[in-house]
C-alpha cells in the first residue's frame, strides 16, 4: 500500500512539474575595461598608537584605471496559459558584476520579481518593472562597448522607474497595448518619502505612444514625478521623442528629451543619436553620441565593434570619451567576449 501512495506521489508531482513552463536564458561577458581616472571606494588602513596597522573603515581614491569586467545574468521565467488563452508569467534574475569602482569582485543577488499577465495586444506588469521611458522603442538606441558604456541618452537626469537587474526595484505596474502600427503604454509607481519628517507624496506615472510606419518608428513619452524635491508644487518632468530607422545594412536613432529637475545646473534639453552598419556577415560597427544644453549635462561618444563568433557568442569592444559639464574629459575603452545562452 505505501508503495502505492509512493509511486502516486511521485506521479502527481512529476505532472505538475511537466505542466509547468519553466526557461532559463542570459548571457555572461568578460574582459578588460579602461576608464581615465578611475576612483572608487577601497578598504582603509592607518596606524594605531602601538605602531600597528589596523582597519580604518573606507576610503575613495585613485585606483586602477584597467581592471578586469565582468558580468553573469541568469534570467528565471516561469508561465502558464489558461484555457483562455490568458499568459501569466513571473521573473526574477540572477546577477553578478564586477566592482566597477575599485576592479574587484562585485556581490551576487537575486533581484525583485515581475509579474506579467499577457493576452492578445495586451500586457500588463507589476512589481519590479520597467516603465514607459525604460520601454520606450529606441531610447537606448546602438550602444558600443562591450559593456554599452555610451549612450545617446546621456544628457537624460530625469531619475524614471526602470527595471532593476541587482536589487528589488520599485513596486510599481505598467501598462502596454499594441494594435496595429500604435502601441500605448504607461506606468504608475506610488511611493512615499519624507522631508523633515514630513511624509510627502513621491509618485512617479509616465506614459508613451509608439508608431511603426515601414522601416521608420516614431516614439514620444512623458513622465512626472514629485519625489525628492522640497515643496508640493514643484514636480520634476520627463519628455522623450525618438525616431529609429533601418535601411538594409544600416540602422540609426535619433533622441531629443527636455528634463526638468531638482538641480538647475542640469534642465534642459537632451539631445543624441546612434549608428550602426553591418560590415559583411559577422562584423557591426556602431556609434553613439550624447549630450545635453545644461551646463552640468553630461557628454558621451564611442565607437565599436562586433565581431559574431556563432553560437551566440561574439567578441565586443569600444572606445570613447566622457565629461560632465566643465570637468575633466575621460577616455574609456573595453574589449572582451560575450555569449548568450
Amino acid at each position: 500500500m505505501k508503495k502505492v501512495l509512493f509511486a502516486s506521489t511521485a506521479l502527481i508531482a512529476t505532472a505538475s512539474v511537466a505542466a509547468a513552463d519553466v526557461k532559463f536564458s542570459g548571457y555572461g561577458r568578460f574582459g578588460i575595461g579602461y576608464l581615465e581616472d578611475r576612483t572608487g571606494t577601497v578598504n582603509n588602513f592607518t596606524t594605531d598608537a602601538n605602531g600597528d596597522i589596523v582597519a580604518d573603515g573606507t576610503a575613495t581614491v585613485d585606483t586602477d584605471n584597467t581592471i578586469l569586467v565582468s558580468r553573469f545574468r541568469l534570467n528565471i521565467d516561469g508561465t502558464a496559459e489558461t484555457d483562455g488563452g490568458v499568459e501569466f508569467s513571473a521573473r526574477v534574475r540572477l546577477q553578478a558584476d564586477e566592482n566597477a569602482g575599485n576592479g574587484e569582485a562585485g556581490s551576487a543577488g537575486l533581484n525583485g520579481a515581475r509579474f506579467s499577465v499577457i493576452y492578445g495586444g495586451l500586457r500588463v506588469d507589476a512589481g519590479n518593472v520597467a516603465g514607459s521611458f525604460d520601454n520606450l522603442a529606441n531610447y537606448y538606441g546602438n550602444e558600443p562597448g562591450l559593456e554599452s558604456f555610451i549612450g545617446q541618452y546621456s544628457g537624460v537626469d530625469y531619475s524614471f522607474l526602470a527595471y532593476s537587474s541587482t536589487g528589488s526595484g520599485s513596486n510599481a505596474v505598467f501598462f502596454q497595448y499594441a494594435v496595429g502600427d500604435f502601441a500605448f503604454g504607461a506606468s504608475y509607481d506610488q511611493a512615499t518619502i519624507a522631508f523633515d519628517s514630513v511624509p510627502q507624496d513621491a509618485d512617479r506615472w509616465d506614459i508613451s505612444v509608439t508608431y511603426n510606419f515601414n522601416n521608420i518608428t516614431a516614439a514620444l513619452a512623458y513622465g512626472q514625478t514629485k519625489a525628492n524635491v522640497n515643496s508640493s508644487s514643484e514636480k520634476q518632468s520627463l519628455t522623450v521623442l525618438t525616431l529609429g530607422a533601418e535601411f538594409g545594412d544600416f540602422s540609426g536613432t535619433l533622441f531629443v528629451a527636455d528634463d526638468d529637475v531638482v538641480n538647475d545646473d542640469r534642465n534642459g534639453t537632451a539631445y543624441g543619436l546612434s549608428l550602426a552598419y553591418n560590415l559583411g556577415a559577422a562584423t557591426t560597427l556602431t556609434a553613439a553620441y550624447g549630450d545635453g544644453s545644461a551646463d552640468d549635462d553630461l557628454q558621451q561618444y564611442g565607437i565599436g565593434v562586433k565581431y559574431d563568433l556563432g553560437g551566440g557568442a561574439s567578441l565586443r569592444g569600444g572606445l570613447g570619451q566622457q565629461k560632465r559639464g566643465d570637468g575633466d574629459s575621460q577616455v574609456r575603452a573595453d574589449f572582451g567576449a560575450q555569449f548568450n545562452f
